[in-house]
């Protein structure tokens, strides 16, 4: 038998990425309840950080991949909030567990762009 397993509608015919690009969302939905401004960002979710030593990515070292970035508005372009798929599915065991993590690695970046504490840009950070 050939073809997929399962039609497309049904959440097991989605991939990977598609299932961690909808966990970035749904951190992002939440968080623009409280943070209106948020709809001024753009949110990407990138494989893995970059080694060109361009923006933060220059900033990692063997002891510590970065499981998020963020990329200040210029030039006319948007500020963005990169999460890192595998070095967060790495450090999870599941869909639960990465949840979590996405959320707090998008409440870190995001308190970050906007000069804040992760508490006063999600009052529950660090809860879990």
């Amino acid at each position: 038998m050939r073809g997929p397993i399962a039609p497309p509608q049904v959440p097991l015919a989605a991939s990977r990425a598609e299932v961690f690009a909808d966990l970035v969302q749904d951190s992002v939905e939440r968080l623009e309840r409280r943070w209106p401004q948020l709809a001024d960002i753009d949110f990407l979710v990138l494989e893995v950080p970059r080694l060109d030593g361009k923006g933060d990515q220059a900033e990692w070292s063997d002891e510590a991949v970065p499981l998020g970035g963020i990329i200040p508005a210029r030039d006319g372009r948007r500020a963005r909030v990169v999460v890192y798929r595998r070095p967060v599915e790495i450090r999870t065991k599941g869909r639960d567990e990465r949840a979590a993590l996405v959320h707090e690695v998008v409440v870190e970046q995001v308190a970050e762009l906007l000069g804040l504490t992760p508490e006063t840009v999600d009052p529950r950070y660090g809860e879990d």
